[in-house]
């Protein structure tokens, strides 16, 4: 028999229901009781939706109520010193390494004033983890009340028997760093961490879980000999533990391991590996040739990653070749990574035309899809025949729709020329000129886009939605919204204005909403950090701009500012990557279709008066592919040309910005400086400043703004602290080069907070501006 399972589900519910509960607790409008009471009912409703679905191997561990990372800092006891020092709750502790903690001194309480530890993206993925921060000397100790088996138990009671989830020890360490003035290499903790997890692994056999999936992701990656090499003997030691332990299912998703398969080789003790089949289906052949005489091979079919209904042909297929290899018996269909990067689930969805409706899965339907592929494995063709039947006949009426094709888009597409990739002028050129143009000081200061998204601009946008009031009332709001932001960064005193975004829902559902190709859902959100959901559109068809998007509310912005003006855009891949893309046609096309449709809105920008104009591109790093090669090499060329072709169609004197998330942009800077843009910002606060080395290095020439403050915490930074950010900085930037600004937008962040953030920064600024003054 062919079992199927499921590597994770989805957290938040199917009405958000996690975000609300965490939100309502940070507010103070929830107790930690009924917190963690809703945390067990969504536990218990999505193990029950898997169990109803069929599917044979269901996970407990999976859900977090910030980051499944994050859980394990703390399971382990590497909670960094800064945190434990302030003997909070142990669900504030972990609050405050996931968002930062601030708390004045009250009723002879110390006062509490703690940063977030550094977050960044999964992988390839739009979700974003918690870094594990550690020590020289780092000591692990095991939470005396552990997660995973807590879970685990909390399901046995309600009689579903689950696997649970661990983070491997290997990828654990390679995904973690040194803190701040700590100088140990992760991988050497390794013999100090794999006592903890013999103890867990220990416990949660006690407890009755007999399989255990433990997540090495890492084996994706190209890695370094010591990292690599640090598999067998780990593996070796939690393999061994004889009765003691559970069976392990060894996890890799998001790519091959094909070119570290002598690893796999020497991890025949383990009873399963699992590999992503969706991603890199030509790995299984090579994968099945290295598995030890007993080894179970778990075959990710189902696309842990997307939304499109999974095709069981060619499932069926894959797993049959595993089948007809090694046997029913050592075979499982498995999504081809956790689910929880899906929605949850398609029945919400109640607006969708039913053509494209019929051609999406959401992680139910999905879990419904493992089933009925295993059981067709199983028990034949026959047994699911009109399952069968539905699925090719869906998958070919969205082959042979006209939503997908343009002619139009195709036929422009074709007359694009090399010039169309190229400013007009290099940079030295176009700086003279926009200094000429802007008439900005030295440390201009600005923000990347976005001000405080309020509950009356929820309530106004959710009113124009269901028609209760008029177009016309609400553009009236949005321009109050625009005046009130205008009148603030004026109080403020920053140099450069954006108009605060008050019309946008989403930096990508707002432009997906205007142009041509895509869909959208009502209830389709996905979890990227903490409570921080995004509802991505898909792409369904060819691409192209009806009409301007941005440049209404821009131009009435800049008629009633004295500073510049800041028109905002969210770049073409960002737009690809932060969407559900099409899966049949290649992304680079996609992409050049974007950008096309972004060039027409960049020089409507500036016909209109607006002469800097941000690009956003944070999703750039998450698209590069894992392994170095050509597969990234050519990812680099074709994304780059497309930010190119988006913003060179501007005069020399109009100032181009771009915005990335998240610093770790070392092994693709070459691409960074390809894309010409005049004014860099980057996400930068909790990454060590040494990092800006490489634009030293790199002798890069254009501007750059790497952020002083971070956005994803409600805490406020004193000004003394932005001028220490300041003064590191200018150790690797010349102070001409060097813009001052925040790591990100500020939608999701309270007006009093960012008021008072903002006022320290452009104090921390005036302040450097006086004293090179003094100096020149």
């Amino acid at each position: 028999m062919v079992k199927s399972s499921i590597l994770g589900f989805p957290r938040m519910g199917v009405n958000r229901d996690l975000k609300k509960a965490t939100e309502a607790y940070w507010a103070g409008n929830l107790s930690q009781k009924d917190l963690l009471a809703e945390g067990k009912r969504l536990r218990l409703a999505h193990w029950k939706l898997q169990k109803d679905a069929g599917v044979d191997i269901i996970p407990s561990n999976d859900f977090s109520f910030y980051d499944h990372v994050l859980d394990h800092i703390q399971l382990f006891g590497a909670t960094p010193p800064r945190y434990t020092q302030h003997n909070l709750d142990p669900v504030d502790e972990f609050f405050a390494m996931g968002r930062g903690h601030q708390k004045p001194q009250m009723d002879q309480k110390p006062a509490v004033d703690v940063p977030s530890l550094e977050m960044v993206k999964w992988f390839d993925s739009n979700y974003h983890y918690v870094k594990p921060t550690l020590q020289d000397g780092q000591k692990f100790k095991l939470n005396s009340n552990p997660k995973p088996v807590a879970e685990f138990l909390e399901a046995k009671e309600a009689g579903i028997v689950t696997r649970p989830v661990l983070v491997g020890p290997v990828s654990f360490l390679t995904l973690g760093k040194a803190d701040r003035g700590q100088s140990v290499d992760p991988i050497d903790l390794l013999e100090e961490l794999l006592p903890v997890y013999e103890e867990l692994l220990s416990k949660l056999k006690e407890a009755g879980a007999e399989t255990v999936q433990i997540d090495e992701p890492v084996l994706v990656f190209d890695l370094p000999p010591r990292v690599k090499n640090a598999f067998k003997p780990a593996y070796e030691k939690l393999g061994s533990l004889d009765n003691k332990g559970p069976r392990l299912v060894f996890a890799t998703y998001f790519g091959d391991i094909v070119h570290n398969i002598d690893v796999l080789q020497s991890l025949h003790s383990l009873y399963a590996v699992h590999i992503d089949a969706v991603r890199n289906p030509e790995q299984l052949e090579t994968v099945i040739g290295a598995l030890g005489p007993k080894q179970t091979l778990s075959v990710g079919v189902v696309d842990g990653r997307n939304i499109w209904k999974t095709d069981f042909k060619k499932a069926i297929e894959k797993i049959e070749v595993a089948t007809h290899k090694l046997g029913k018996e050592r075979v499982l269909v498995a999504s081809s990574s956790s689910l929880l990067h899906t929605p949850h689930t398609l029945d919400s969805e109640k607006k969708l035309d039913p053509e494209v409706k019929d051609w999406f899965s959401f992680a139910v339907e999905k879990a419904k899809e493992l089933a009925i592929i295993a059981k067709a494995v199983t028990d034949g063709p026959a047994s699911v025949r009109e399952e069968l039947e539905a699925n090719a006949k869906s998958i070919q009426a969205r082959a042979t729709s006209k939503l997908t094709n343009d002619p139009k888009v195709k036929d422009r597409q074709a007359k694009i020329t090399d010039e169309m990739f190229n400013r007009k002028s290099p940079f030295p050129t176009r700086i003279s000129q926009q200094h000429s143009n802007l008439n900005l000081p030295m440390f201009p200061t600005t923000t990347i886009g976005s001000f405080p998204q309020t509950k009356e601009i929820r309530i106004q946008r959710n009113k124009l939605t269901k028609g209760e009031i008029s177009a016309e009332d609400y553009e009236k709001f949005i321009e109050k919204e625009i005046q009130d932001v205008i009148k603030i960064q004026e109080e403020l005193g920053l140099d450069v204005y954006v108009h605060g975004e008050p019309e946008r829902n989403d930096m990508v559902q707002y432009f997906g909403e205007r142009l041509t190709g895509y869909v959208f859902t009502t209830h389709g959100w996905v979890q990227s950090y903490g409570s921080r959901c995004v509802r991505p559109p898909i792409i369904v068809g060819d691409i192209s701009r009806p009409k301007p998007m941005t440049v209404k509310e821009s131009k009435y912005a800049a008629s009633i500012s004295n500073k510049p003006m800041k028109g905002m855009l969210t770049g073409p891949i960002t737009c690809l990557r932060w969407s559900f893309p099409r899966d049949d046609i290649h992304q680079s096309e996609q992409a050049q279709q974007l950008a096309l449709a972004l060039r027409d809105e960049v020089v409507d920008l500036e016909s209109a008066g607006i002469f800097v104009i941000q690009v956003d591109e944070p999703a750039l790093r998450e698209g590069l592919p894992l392994r170095s090669g050509l597969e990234r090499e050519n990812y680099l060329s074709w994304a780059v040309k497309s930010f190119r072709l988006a913003v060179s169609g501007v005069k020399d004197s109009t100032q181009i910005h771009s915005h990335f998330c998240y610093s770790e942009f070392q092994d693709f800077f070459s691409a960074i400086s390809a894309l010409d843009a005049d004014v860099l910002s980057i996400e930068n606060s909790k990454s060590d400043a040494k990092l800006l080395k490489v634009f030293v290095d790199e002798a890069y020439p254009r501007h750059i703004g790497p952020g002083v403050y971070d956005i994803h915490s409600p805490r406020v930074p004193g000004e003394q602290e932005i001028k220490d950010r300041i003064q590191e900085m200018l150790q690797y930037l010349s102070p001409d080069q060097l813009w001052i600004d925040p790591d990100c937008g500020l939608k999701t962040r309270q007006w009093k907070e960012t008021k008072a953030s903002l006022t320290n920064m452009v104090n921390a600024a005036k302040f450097y501006r006086q004293q090179y003054a003094k100096a020149h």
